[in-house]
């Protein structure tokens, strides 16, 4: 069954803008910050063949590759202002590909009575010395595919 990582994420007073909500940019930021905690869990029951229960996603990335953001879609759903209690990102995989994986994320009332956004990344990954795209390894795929979920269920506007 595939599982929904869930963090808070901690709004800033100088997230709002001149409009008074946060602004759209450091929206990139809170999935960003979601990102960066996801590749550090601990993969426990999704290690397979040489990993560790311990072992991360960034320690299957290992030294010689790394990710970079190869696209980002956001839909805005209702405006955030500044408060002082945390939101909640939720982050999971909807697709394993060959050499990337995308990702889906909610940013959220932690009690999922409103949502603010939803968002979706792919993900490269690269090998350092050629700089080019890289096949994952089976490793890498089945931590991966252990959080697979649905796809993001943006509302997209039909054309006529």
């Amino acid at each position: 069954m595939p599982r929904i990582q869930r963090f808070p994420i901690q709004l800033r007073f100088g997230d709002e803008d001149s409009y008074g909500h946060v602004n759209n940019v450091r929206f990139l930021q809170y999935l960003e910050d979601a990102r960066v905690q996801f590749i550090h869990l601990p993969l426990e029951e999704a290690a397979q063949g040489d990993a560790e229960a311990s072992d991360t996603l960034l320690d299957l990335i290992g030294p010689d590759h790394f990710t970079l953001v190869a696209r980002h879609e956001i839909e805005y759903s209702a405006p955030l202002n500044y408060r002082p209690n945390p939101l909640e990102i939720s982050i999971w995989v909807t697709g394993v590909g060959g050499s990337s994986f995308d990702l889906g994320y909610q940013i959220a009332e932690p009690d999922g009575s409103v949502s603010y956004a939803l968002a979706a990344s792919t993900m490269i990954l690269v090998n350092r010395t050629t700089g080019r795209p890289t096949k994952l390894g089976d490793a890498q795929r089945a931590a991966l595919e252990h959080w697979l979920g649905e796809p993001v269920a943006f509302r997209r506007r039909q054309t006529v």
